[in-house]
């Protein structure tokens, strides 16, 4: 009995020892050894074996972390107050240093974003914020990659996903946008006016060089009256006409008498 109750131990104790020694790390894991506190290097990924009690093993994630900065409020280099908050996606391609060089390289990349992203907007312009968001982000990218590069961390992306501003400059804002438009509206307003007096300029040296054709311009009233249901007659008075008035009017003008006064009569008899 006392036999069977060792053997029972034996192969308990076999049993965890191997346990402990057979690993498993996934295709997106790595597995740090460690021998004796020694740097052994990374294995995966797959099925290998552990010394126990003489190695130890960190596994590391290899996939992209979406990592989430905190809003942070920093005063533009135009001296405007903003609130901004981003998003850093990295991942870790050296896990060995991920593991030795750093606590949490999470924690720490996360600090690092944060203290870049308020430079950066030191730097920056209102303006330069809005308009040019792209130029920005790869400056914010570059920044955190070369700081965290020691840690075996390869910043892939930030991207500036808000940007809050205050609600007098919110306002300012608008009244500015709403000038534009009326400036934009008046321009092109102003260009159809110069183009009208254009074509109407060229349609009044048409019309000078040849006489018949403002006659025509004065007959084409009466299609559109004629199309109406109405009872207004329209005459169109010939220009030639209206012509010989006007020089019969100052003809008889010149010779001092009206335009229809007929000249005098002599009495009969009488010569001068």
């Amino acid at each position: 009995m006392p036999e069977l109750i060792g053997l029972a131990v034996v192969a308990i104790v076999l049993f965890m020892l191997l346990s402990a020694s057979i690993k498993i790390v996934q295709e997106y894991e790595r597995g740090v050894i460690f021998r004796l506190g020694r740097l052994m290097g990374a294995r995966g990924p797959g099925l290998f074996f552990i010394i126990p009690g003489a190695e130890a093993m960190r596994k590391v994630d290899l996939r992209i972390v979406t990592l989430e900065v905190p809003a942070q409020e920093a005063i533009t280099r135009d001296n405007v107050t903003v609130k901004v908050n981003a998003v850093v996606y990295f991942r870790v391609v050296n896990p060995e240093d991920a593991v030795v060089k750093a606590l949490d390289f999470i924690r720490a990349t996360s600090l690092i974003a944060q203290t870049t992203l308020r430079s950066i907007l030191g730097q920056s312009d209102l303006d330069h914020l809005l308009s040019e968001r792209d130029k920005i982000n790869a400056e914010l990218q570059q920044v955190i990659d070369q700081q965290t590069d020691a840690w075996g961390v390869k910043v892939t992306s930030v991207e500036v996903r808000d940007v809050e501003l205050p609600q007098s400059m919110q306002r300012a804002m608008a009244r500015q946008a709403e000038a534009e438009r009326e400036k934009r509206a008046k321009i092109i307003h102003a260009e159809g006016e110069f183009s009208a007096s254009q074509q109407l300029a060229a349609a009044a040296q048409v019309i000078g060089s040849q006489p018949a054709t403002l006659q025509l311009r004065y007959l084409q009233p009466l299609t559109v009256v004629a199309a109406e249901k109405n009872h207004s007659v329209i005459f169109a008075l010939p220009l030639q006409l209206l012509e010989g008035l006007l020089k019969q009017a100052a003809s008889g003008r010149d010779d001092g008498r009206q335009p229809n006064q007929a000249p005098p009569q002599r009495a009969p008899g009488r010569t001068e």
